[in-house]
């Protein structure tokens, strides 16, 4: 996710939100789902309520359940407010202007076609990001188009579609190889024979490639993502245009039945879902999502076993830690580094703070999953369990402590471990970072320090720009200033040079004659 850290520090503060009372903004699942949610352009949305310090304010709202940034869908609708029909026939007709220019069956066809063509006619638009048939090649004539697309290449999308980079909706950030190919190897060795992959693309297309290649192999998936793109590589029974932050299949019953066929199927034994979801989505409309589609596995149990619970990968920052155990406690995280191709910061080998926070948790037992040694995982036989190289044993908490893959240490009086920069302040009783502020408020305004409102909604945010503005103007007339001063010293300092060569030459001469 290529995110700056600023943001990444903003998600972890969130990760942690859930251990105190904190200010922002919350979801709010009615307790009578009896009244329908009002539709937005990627399906039902979600009721939410702004809370202050803890406590919720009076009127509550409805907002989009995938986008967090009304730059990308504006919807908003007070909970009490009554609507005319005229807008609501306005938001209909605007509900249905932005739904995939083809439906599910159209691309199906489309994707039939497209592979019967000959190689030097199966075209991809990049500009349009679409598959193109020959009556679409004058439309198309002036965009940047590919020709001969491989069956291959077919059978990578993730590699000819350009990642959705928003990192509050679609964070398309894609598992590198390494990462996919341990994943493939883990579920294999697992014993799984179908992989729900919720928001995993580049998984299910590693899984189909294995199905089909020389060594084949037994496992089948079906991937749920919001992406529509993918309709148009995949046949129904391989991909389902879904919303995970509100259980919504956008094409209807059909799509949703094939969802529960692939969970159901051999009475609902020997599958697993694998999710990566946006690192900025909300933890609960995800946990409700999931709990629904376990409750749709478990609709195909027996009796027998009813008390089994579907085997679950969830890929999310190891910060999310406690929001996650909140709703699954059974989960546990492992400490395998997930990294992905398209990422600044999330890479393979890197050290200290630069390593990749992404962890996955699972509600299968760690003692039988065996990380690869050759990374720098080693088997703990205190934990029974693989940890980075780094995660030492701590005898005072009985456990391998750290979270990010850095020695952590003991702090006597927190009577835990902490990150290796964090130290123990007297003031605040709790360990933090050596240049906190003791006793500053945790919610509230970044700008004037208020606890009832957030910087975004602050009265003096047009002066703190201002001044912001003003910093960065006289800043920048320094550093010209010493950039003037120095290519004028260079200048100086070449010239002087040149006349003392002269002079010397000019002695030699001399010298010499």
């Amino acid at each position: 996710m290529a995110a700056p850290r600023d943001w990444l520090g903003s998600v972890e503060a969130e990760g942690i939100a859930g251990r105190q009372g904190s200010s922002g903004v919350e979801v709010v699942f009615p307790s009578d789902p009896a009244t329908p949610a009002p539709l937005c352009p990627h399906g039902p949305t979600l009721l939410f309520v702004k809370v202050n310090q803890g406590k919720e304010e009076t009127r509550r709202f409805y907002a989009c359940s995938a986008c967090r940034d009304r730059k990308d869908c504006n919807f908003f609708q007070w909970e009490d407010e009554k609507l005319s029909g005229a807008r609501l026939a306005a938001r209909e007709a605007h509900n249905q202007k932005c739904q995939p220019p083809l439906s599910r069956m159209q691309c199906v066809e489309r994707y039939v076609r497209f592979i019967e063509l000959s190689l030097s006619q199966r075209k991809f638009c990049q500009g349009c990001q679409q598959l193109l048939l020959p009556d679409d090649w004058e439309e198309h004539q002036e965009h940047r188009v590919v020709a001969d697309i491989s069956i291959t290449q077919l059978k990578r999308p993730s590699q000819l579609l350009y990642p959705l980079e928003n990192k509050k909706t679609n964070a398309q950030y894609l598992f590198t190889d390494r990462s996919c190919q341990f994943l493939v190897d883990l579920l294999s060795t697992l014993g799984f024979t179908r992989v729900l992959c919720v928001g995993t693309p580049r998984l299910h297309e590693l899984i189909r490639l294995k199905a089909s290649g020389e060594k084949k192999s037994n496992i089948k998936s079906l991937l749920l993502d919001i992406d529509f793109r993918y309709s148009q590589f995949y046949m129904e029974d391989s991909f389902c245009h879904y919303n995970m932050f509100n259980h919504h299949f956008f094409d209807g019953k059909a799509a949703l039945e094939v969802c529960r066929t692939f969970l159901q199927e051999d009475k609902g034994e020997g599958v697993i879902m694998v999710t990566d979801p946006p690192f900025g989505g909300l933890v609960e409309p995800l946990a409700v999502t999931f709990k629904k589609l376990i409750a749709m596995w478990k609709e195909g149990q027996s009796q027998d076993s009813s008390q089994k619970e579907l085997p679950i990968f969830w890929i999310f920052p190891y910060f999310f830690e406690f929001r996650i155990r909140q709703f699954f406690p059974s989960f546990c995280m492992l400490d395998y580094q997930v990294d992905y191709d398209n990422h600044a910061l999330y890479k393979h080998g890197k050290t200290g703070r630069k390593q990749s926070p992404v962890r996955i948790f699972t509600n299968i037992p760690p003692n039988k999953i065996i990380l690869p040694s050759e990374e720098g995982y080693r088997f703990c036989p205190l934990c029974q369990r693989y940890v980075s190289l780094e995660n030492q044993h701590c005898e005072h908490c009985n456990s391998c402590t750290s979270k990010d893959g850095r020695k952590w240490n003991h702090c006597f009086l927190c009577k835990k471990c902490v990150k290796p920069s964090w130290i123990h302040c007297s003031i605040c009783s709790h360990c933090a970072l050596p240049d906190h502020s003791c006793g500053a408020p945790k919610d509230g305004c970044f700008i004037c320090g208020e606890l009832d409102h957030k910087r975004s909604t602050c009265p003096k945010i047009a002066t703190s720009k201002k001044v912001n503005k003003a910093v960065r103007k006289q800043k920048q007339r320094k550093s010209n200033k010493m950039k003037m001063g120095t290519t004028k010293g260079q200048s100086m300092n070449h010239t002087s040079a040149t006349r003392k060569k002269s002079r010397r030459e000019r002695a030699h001469q001399y010298l010499c004659s």
